[in-house]
């Protein structure tokens, strides 16, 4: 029950409650010598869907801390370098693309996505 209330998605928690219901009104029309099997028939469908929507929920998250690195380093590559005058008396020449690679090592992604993370895992 925590892990479904932890679901970030409404229409999930929804689905995940009225299925868990189901066999209220399954269960009382349901033949004696057939209770177990339509018992162990819901608990599979049960734990499928909330595997599914588990597996789901990882992809999303996956799908937003990208999109959350590349934000932070675009914000990084964005700025104006505040030490232009000292970076350019050392006279050294970096590329662009050791430029951009610097920059997202430098973005902070890896403390932000640390402290955003918990936030977005299930329970």
């Amino acid at each position: 029950n925590k892990t479904i209330s932890s679901l970030h998605m409404e229409s999930w928690r929804t689905e995940m409650k009225e299925e868990i219901n189901r066999i209220n009104q399954v269960l009382p029309n349901t033949p004696a010598d057939e209770k177990t099997a339509t018992i162990k028939q819901w608990v599979d469908s049960v734990i499928d869907k909330i595997d599914h929507y588990k597996a789901a929920h990882h992809r999303y998250v996956k799908q937003a801390l990208t999109l959350l690195e590349l934000a932070l380093w675009k914000v990084k590559l964005g700025e104006r370098e505040e030490n232009g005058a000292a970076g350019r008396s050392k006279k050294v020449k970096l590329d662009a693309k050791s430029v951009r690679k610097e920059k997202r090592v430098s973005c902070g992604a890896d403390t932000v996505i640390k402290n955003v993370l918990p936030f977005l895992k299930l329970e």
